[in-house]
């Protein structure tokens, strides 16, 4: 779900749509019922090379609770990038809860003061990538729909939350260790033979 369409230009807009995802699959993270977005954050930058593969070709680590200074205040963005291909920041703004409509606001102020203080003249406009933990679409359009910042909002999902019909097919995990230990044992007995 995203208001790209509305508020980039149309060709910008294309190449924006093919590099935005959802959901975004963080399989190098397992999910815990009360997680904080404090150890997601820490668990996307300790993998970052697997975050810039998931969220595609051209992406490029800018920081961590970057800071920006705005007037006399201080500000931190959860993760800032830089996408080459598209020659535009991207700030990503994790959520650790279903959507609300406020979060676009934070992410809207983020954009313009990265617009501000850090786009260059030949840069395009800066992207936000709002990532939560669910969404109601209707409730997340309307939100967008006002906004003139360039938000898109997307879920993300951990390793161990993968579908019903696929853990119905895929082994268990003590099968898998069954199978480990049942092969080094006959690879052991192998060797003794020769």
């Amino acid at each position: 779900m995203t208001n790209y369409l509305e508020n980039l230009d149309d060709k910008f807009n294309e190449r924006v749509q093919e590099v935005f995802k959802d959901p975004y699959l963080f399989d190098f993270m397992t999910y815990q019922e009360d997680i904080i977005e404090k150890q997601v954050e820490d668990s996307l930058v300790a993998n970052v090379t697997k975050l810039l593969m998931e969220l595609g070709k051209g992406f490029a680590f800018v920081g961590r609770q970057h800071k920006l200074i705005v007037g006399s205040e201080e500000f931190f963005i959860d993760l800032l990038f830089y996408n080459i291909d598209l020659s535009c920041y991207v700030v990503i703004e994790l959520k650790t809860k279903k959507f609300k409509p406020e979060y676009t606001g934070k992410l809207s102020f983020y954009l313009s003061a990265v617009d501000g203080l850090l786009k260059k003249e030949t840069d395009n406009p800066t992207i936000g990538i709002l990532l939560t933990r669910g969404k109601d679409s209707l409730v997340a359009e309307f939100a967008l729909k006002q906004t003139g910042a360039p938000i898109g909002v997307a879920d993300y999902k951990f390793m161990n939350e993968i579908p019903e019909y696929l853990g119905e097919i895929l082994p268990s995990i003590e099968e898998i260790e069954k199978h480990l230990i049942d092969r080094i044992t006959d690879d052991g007995s192998n060797e003794d033979e020769d």
